[in-house]
């Protein structure tokens, strides 16, 4: 069986602690079936990691094809061993069945017919579904996500920025727009490594333990401020969500004579059409995904479950509408797996347990 043949295969590696919340679904699903004949499409971004979820999904009995588009990074070397498995592979624009649960990342594919609803990865991608009025469980708005994107997304930019030579950020002036989950695991990173930390957000937002480790809080209104910060920056790193923030403040010729290490870790263009990819690391795609496991499996391992469960709930709750937050017993049921079988659970005690 498919599932098993990928279980085997990705045991060289990783280590079951690594994968606690989907080793158990594997286990279960495989048994139980409870997704027995359900044509499911899943976009989720396509790295070695992510063959673990395809596995759950096998293993519960979906009739899987899998979501690929250009404004989705990708490992094609995974794509090409799906293919050589059977696997049907689909693009937006080739995505015009209909399928029982769609499950998305980005609202790439909420123009595919879905029977059940939809399953959105990123909290970008739920007011399209809001927009189009249809059935769409939130796996971004839980406390699950905030393993994935507070310690495992601030790990992976400076892993990528570690891998591009940059290693040593002691004293080292950052400035990181956005102080949201994807910033704040940034802040906590950075902290860890001794920089000099410039946050731009709106204050009043920005958590309080966040706000210890950072050595200036700048208000995103206060252009002059941010200029200046801007200008006295090694680096910048972008994490609103929004689109064109950077430009709202300087234009390309601002940094033409500047050495600054621009990157973006948003899903959108966080810098705008006026400043040239060319100047951006990884050319405006988020950093992390320049690397072979964008974020490492034991931070991603507890999302990628939320997600398949998600597809699960839908189906045995089609009377429902609207936008479905993660149920609390679900989150905490994923939790527990973690703290008592995975690495990660010091990690969880310092993001959860403390509030940060």
């Amino acid at each position: 069986m498919l599932s098993e043949y990928i279980l085997d295969k990705l045991s060289a590696y990783y280590k079951v602690s690594e994968f606690p919340t989907l080793h158990s679904m594997i286990e279960d699903w495989s048994h139980k079936r409870p997704l027995l004949g359900l044509r499911i499409l899943d976009s989720t971004p396509v790295f070695r990691n992510t063959l673990l979820k395809y596995s759950a999904l096998l293993a519960g009995g979906a009739k899987l094809d899998i979501g690929i588009s250009d404004d989705i990074s990708r490992d094609d070397s995974v794509v090409d061993f799906l293919q050589s498995q059977g696997i049907r592979i689909v693009t937006p624009q080739e995505a015009n069945e209909t399928y029982d649960i769609v499950m998305d990342c980005g609202a790439i594919f909420s123009s595919t017919v879905s029977r059940y609803g939809y399953v959105e990865l990123t909290r970008s991608g739920v007011p399209k579904y809001e927009q189009l009025g249809v059935k769409v469980f939130a796996a971004d708005s839980g406390v699950i996500k905030r393993i994935e994107t507070i310690l495992g997304t601030g790990e992976g930019y400076f892993r990528a920025m570690a891998e591009l030579g940059y290693t040593d950020w002691r004293g080292a002036r950052l400035t990181i727009f956005g102080s949201g989950k994807v910033g704040s695991g940034i802040i906590l990173q950075a902290h860890h490594l001794g920089a000099n930390i410039t946050v731009v957000t709106d204050p009043p937002t920005l958590c309080q333990n966040y706000r210890k480790m950072c050595n200036h809080v700048v208000d995103y209104r206060d252009t002059e401020a941010v200029i200046e910060a801007l200008s006295k920056s090694n680096a910048v790193v972008t994490a609103t969500g929004l689109s064109s923030v950077i430009e709202r403040y300087v234009n390309a010729d601002f940094f033409s004579d500047k050495n600054i290490l621009l990157a973006n870790m948003g899903v959108e263009d966080e810098y705008g059409e006026s400043i040239s990819s060319d100047m951006i690391l990884n050319h405006k795609s988020a950093l992390n995904f320049m690397l072979e496991e964008p974020t490492h499996l034991k931070y991603i391992d507890a999302t990628m479950s939320l997600h398949n469960l998600g597809a699960l709930w839908l189906f045995e709750h089609s009377d429902c509408s609207g936008v479905i937050l993660p149920p609390s017993d679900m989150e905490q049921q994923l939790l527990d797996i973690t703290r008592e079988f995975g690495e990660i659970g010091d990690d969880l005690k310092e993001i959860l347990d403390n509030n940060i």
